[in-house]
């Protein structure tokens, strides 16, 4: 069985691109915080992206962030940001290269998903220009994901159709164009400038749809909670994960309950009987893969110095205190139950007593 620990992120100096993911609510951007922040104690600069429209990094570390990397606080190579890589088309317009070309803007519109994947492409060619060692994608719920790491292939497919026009309608552009302005006017060249555009895109789109698929920069961190519905979600992450080719190896397994006393709640029993059957099969299903098991806290996980302690957990496997038995004499759970009796009795009395007073005032 593989070390149940995220040291091999650590250890794996050639990692560019690390994304962590998988169903909403189990924990992805305490995850993804945690783990960018021991990635910030090995690498030289740090950068943790949210791409989940509804940001939570600004919550997690106590601090506001916006679509620009800013320093964390307690840090001197940790940044933040949060973006969002599906922007609408006209918000996107004014501050993106490519949509300054009405025709290049109209030409993209008709291919389906293509102003998604360009926004998305423009997100990724100003994360490329900045120059830090580990990028942490902190991902929006599966689905959304998944389609985020589509959209190299869209875009590729997309813009290598775009330049297949440049040798089928090359001829009738020039033609257009030197109605429009002339072979000397505005327009003669407006053919070249938009395919020009397109051509570095590509290249751009090449070279990240390159990096995703090669496990030496790019991995998966799978997120869940032991859940029914998260364990399916994960199996198709999973199945998803290896159709794009990109590398999984790591999962993480949050609220992962370690009861401190045995025979003192029967839910919260029954809830560790369900959640054991569930690890179970996590076991059975990825039996190569580096499983982690993040304990469920009393509090949140929020500010740097929470963040700083719980992330330990993905280095050193959580180790609880042996759950303790209650003895004969211990306030355990039948003391509990008499005593909520007791107080339910009294409850019963005084309302008794009220009732009473209410009819004799009558």
């Amino acid at each position: 069985m593989a070390e149940p620990t995220l040291q091999n992120i650590l250890d794996q100096n050639s990692l560019k691109w690390i994304f962590v993911g998988g169903k909403g609510g189990v924990g992805k951007t305490t995850t993804s915080s945690s783990l960018a922040v021991q990635l910030a104690g090995v690498r030289d600069s740090v950068l943790i992206i949210s791409t989940d429209p509804a940001h939570n990094l600004s919550d997690a570390f106590r601090q506001k962030f916006t679509k620009t990397p800013t320093l964390v606080e307690g840090f001197t190579n940790l940044y933040a940001m949060e973006v969002d890589p599906t922007p609408d088309m006209g918000e996107a317009a004014e501050g993106m290269e490519w949509a300054q070309d009405s025709l290049l803007t109209d030409l993209a519109g008709s291919i389906p998903g293509i102003d998604e994947a360009m926004s998305f492409a423009e997100v990724m060619k100003q994360v490329q220009t900045l120059d830090y060692s580990a990028i942490v994608f902190d991902t929006a719920p599966t689905g959304h994901t998944l389609r985020l790491l589509n959209f190299p292939n869209i875009l590729e497919k997309g813009l290598t159709k775009l330049m297949a026009l440049k040798s089928s309608m090359g001829g009738m552009l020039s033609a257009v164009t030197s109605m429009m302005g002339g072979p000397g006017g505005p327009g003669a060249d407006l053919p070249e400038q938009v395919l020009g555009k397109v051509e570095g895109m590509l290249e751009v789109v090449r070279k990240v749809n390159e990096q995703f698929k090669d496990p030496a920069l790019t991995t998966f961190v799978c997120v869940c909670i032991p859940e029914f519905l998260s364990l399916y979600e994960t199996e198709r992450l999973v199945q998803e994960l290896a159709k794009f080719e990109i590398d999984t190896h790591n999962i993480v397994i949050n609220q992962v309950i370690f009861p401190d006393v045995v025979g003192a709640s029967a839910l919260l029993e029954a809830r560790v009987r369900m959640q054991q059957k569930y690890l179970d099969q996590y076991y059975d299903l990825y039996e190569d893969f580096h499983i982690i098991k993040m304990p469920l806290l009393e509090e949140e996980v929020r500010g740097v110095p929470s963040l700083r302690a719980f992330s330990a957990n993905l280095l050193q496997p959580y180790n609880p205190p042996p759950p303790r038995q209650l003895g004969a004499g211990d306030s355990g759970r039948e003391a509990a139950l008499a005593a909520e009796v007791a107080a339910l009795k009294a409850r019963v009395s005084q309302l008794e007593q009220e009732l009473a007073a209410a009819k004799a005032g009558k």
